[in-house]
């Protein structure tokens, strides 16, 4: 998949993606612009439905599947907001789903998968062990896969962020781009979208430094495993699957990768809730985090934030801002 590929079908599923999902607003965030000494623009996707960019993609999939495909059962492995994607647009279009996820997924995000009428099966913790599974029982039983992140309709529908941002900008310049990255999809398709518009956009790729998958596969050359250590950023965690489409597009559309340490994230988290008055997760404060931590080259600049997420759980609330 190419960037330009991947750039049109975001615009093509968008239309058909608006029918069900509003847009987000993409706002000044004021005390951040003033810390930054730039225009900073937030994305907000915490406001999304499910409280996370990730019902776009798992909508943009679901809509290619037959209602009989849907009936039969769509498999899927998440660390929550994915399955709350799959779980909106099954209960918008109908359909049963079982989601793979980590023993340690937060307990509001599985609350909420229950509530949707999914049936959950926890696994472990590794996230790329989980996505192995969850595709090994959709090809034995016959079932559709929906992916979190390695699939062209999956990024596509992460791309209608950028497709978004573009028109929300309505011909205003932007110099910059700061997006959470886990396995790639959001960034590849928000990249794909604002480089085709904007060329001289510069991509910051955001990943918490216990955790950079990602980063470290395109230092590598090649998908690599890394040695995770934890991380508010749960939305983020975990391994890059073999073989992912994501990695081409990421090594591609990244201009620079911003490694973020864990006292940062935490601190970002506390600026949005008192500056905001925004709930955020740690996914979305790591982007945040990254663009203080390239203040200095980012100072007199307009720069779009994407806040990609608000499910983050009392606990771990409490735990950040203690």
């Amino acid at each position: 998949m190419t960037p330009a590929e991947a750039a049109a079908r975001a615009e093509r599923v968008a239309p058909a993606l608006r029918e069900h999902l509003p847009p987000t607003p993409l706002v000044r965030y004021d005390a951040f612009s003033e810390e930054l000494g730039a225009e900073v623009l937030v994305k907000c996707e915490h406001q999304q439905r499910t409280g996370s960019f990730k019902a776009r993609g798992a909508l943009a999939k679901i809509l290619t599947l037959t209602e009989a495909e849907r009936a039969a059962g769509v498999i899927t492995a998440s660390t929550g907001n994915h399955g709350l994607g799959v779980g909106n647009a099954l209960a918008t279009l109908g359909g049963h789903g079982i989601v793979y996820l980590p023993e340690n997924a937060a307990p509001g995000k599985v609350a909420a998968l229950r509530r949707l009428g999914l049936e959950l099966r926890a696994e472990g913790n590794d996230t790329g062990v989980l996505e192995i599974k969850a595709r090994a029982y959709a090809a034995e039983h016959g079932l559709a896969y929906v992916p979190p992140y390695n699939d062209p309709d999956i990024i596509a529908g992460q791309g209608t962020v950028g497709v978004e941002i573009a028109e929300q900008l309505a011909g205003a310049s932007l110099d910059a781009v700061v997006v959470a990255v886990g396995g790639g999809g959001l960034i590849s398709g928000v990249a794909a979208v604002l480089k085709k518009h904007l060329p001289g956009i510069r991509v910051y790729g955001a990943q918490p430094a216990v955790d950079d998958a990602m980063a470290a596969s395109v230092r590598a050359g090649q998908i690599v495993q890394v040695d995770a250590g934890q991380t508010l950023s749960d939305g983020t965690a975990g391994s890059v699957e073999p073989g992912s489409i994501t990695f081409d597009l990421c090594r591609e559309l990244v201009d620079e990768w911003v490694l973020v340490e864990e006292d940062a994230i935490r601190d970002a988290l506390r600026t949005v809730i008192d500056t905001e008055h925004q709930l955020i997760e740690g996914s979305a404060a790591l982007a945040f985090a990254a663009a203080r931590k390239r203040r200095t080259e980012l100072a007199g600049k307009r720069v779009a934030v994407v806040s990609c997420g608000g499910n983050i759980s009392s606990s771990m609330l409490v735990a950040a801002l203690a």
